[in-house]
């Protein structure tokens, strides 16, 4: 008896891995995150059971200690569960988490690696990460850090790498990164680029400075990239919508 901590990858159903799907057409249970699109869940097996333990910003939530021990009772009565997740189960989707609490209960666990939106976000708005001569390293951080934790994010040092820094879960913190960061000495210039929705039909790209990121609400779910890289693209996608203006923020959905 396996839970197999899968991710799902950034959203397109053809950026799902091949073992994913594999795993999907024969699991018994799949318990799903709320950012996992319809499209995956259709390629689960017709007899699975289908859990969603999405965690809805505006709406009820499925808390962490009720999913681990929904993954606990269903990993010890089913050989096959798949927990299925957005990104990659290990980039702040909390599968460190659920994976030691089945362990303390005697349950193996496999990982199955997904495609992060930290990446995937950025890419499929033709931005480079890292790029020669631009950026030769990327640092990601989750703007949700447990509240519990003494040591939170060192705003001043993330200020001074003069690299790309990537924000995921920042979109109701727009306002409150730019503040940090400004006040933390990043030059109110440097580039950003908001990516929405990042590889679904429904993604946007929005294009502004740090100065006046959080003017305007954020779209959910958003992956902020800022850094010189989110200047401009180094492919120019006609499939994607590309919005210019800070104004256009407002046509998303607000977090």
């Amino acid at each position: 008896m396996t839970v197999h901590l899968v991710g799902a990858g950034p959203g397109d159903p053809e950026l799902i891995t091949v073992k994913a799907l594999r795993l999907l057409s024969r699991a018994d249970v799949v318990v799903y995150d709320r950012l996992v699109s319809p499209e995956i869940l259709d390629m689960a097996a017709p007899w699975a059971e289908m859990i969603n333990v999405g965690k809805d910003p505006n709406g009820a939530r499925t808390t962490q200690d009720q999913i681990n021990a929904m993954l606990i009772d269903r990993g010890r009565r089913y050989e096959t569960v798949v927990r299925l997740k957005g990104g990659d189960p290990f980039v702040f989707g909390r599968g460190g988490e659920e994976a030691l609490a089945l362990e303390s209960h005697g349950i193996s666990v496999v990982v199955v690696p997904g495609i992060t939106s930290a990446i995937a976000g950025p890419a499929m708005a033709g931005i480079p990460v890292t790029h020669r001569n631009v950026s030769s390293a990327f640092t990601v951080v989750t703007a949700h850090e447990d509240p519990d934790k003494t040591d939170g994010l060192n705003w001043r040092a993330l200020a001074q790498l003069n690299t790309t820094l990537i924000v995921l879960m920042g979109a109701r913190r727009a306002a409150q990164i730019r503040d940090r960061l400004l006040s933390a000495g990043m030059d109110a210039a440097t580039p950003v680029a908001v990516v929405v929705s990042a590889s679904t039909p429904e993604q946007k790209v929005h294009r502004l400075t740090l100065a006046s990121l959080g003017d305007q609400p954020v779209p959910n779910p958003a992956v902020i990239v800022i850094g010189d890289v989110a200047a401009a693209p180094v492919i120019n996608n006609p499939t994607i919508r590309v919005l210019l203006t800070q104004d256009a923020l407002s046509q998303g959905r607000q977090a």
